[in-house]
């Protein structure tokens, strides 16, 4: 396996009520190319401070890749399509990776709208 620097690729972490409403919202960012990919992990159990009570609810978690040039459009996107309040968006820096991969996420994010990987 080949490995390459990733300093521009990035996961974004969106917990989202339902493995549906997580389904919806990567699809929209997939199509709009802000994501190139969102993979939805559902039975997530979230234990979380709110209003001042400890919570506990069952949620999926969507993670997104993009990449740092398109994280805010993302970020503001995510905002406009998810119900909660103060939804859960968290970019974490890839470090390294499979390099064909990493290309395949920048291709897939272009504003250009390259032809597939």
């Amino acid at each position: 396996m080949s490995a390459s620097d990733g300093s521009d690729a990035l996961v974004v972490l969106v917990t989202a009520p339902t493995p549906e409403r997580a389904a919806e919202i990567a699809r929209a960012l997939v199509e709009e190319r802000l994501a190139a990919c969102g993979n939805v992990i559902p039975g997530v159990r979230s234990i979380y401070r709110w209003e001042e009570h400890v919570q506990e609810d069952g949620e999926a978690l969507l993670l997104l890749k993009t990449t740092a040039a398109r994280l805010e459009a993302l970020r503001a996107r995510v905002l406009e399509l998810h119900p909660y309040e103060v939804p859960e968006v968290i970019a974490l820096r890839v470090v390294a990776g499979h390099a064909p991969y990493l290309a395949w996420v920048a291709q897939a994010t272009s504003e250009r709208g390259a032809g597939p990987a």
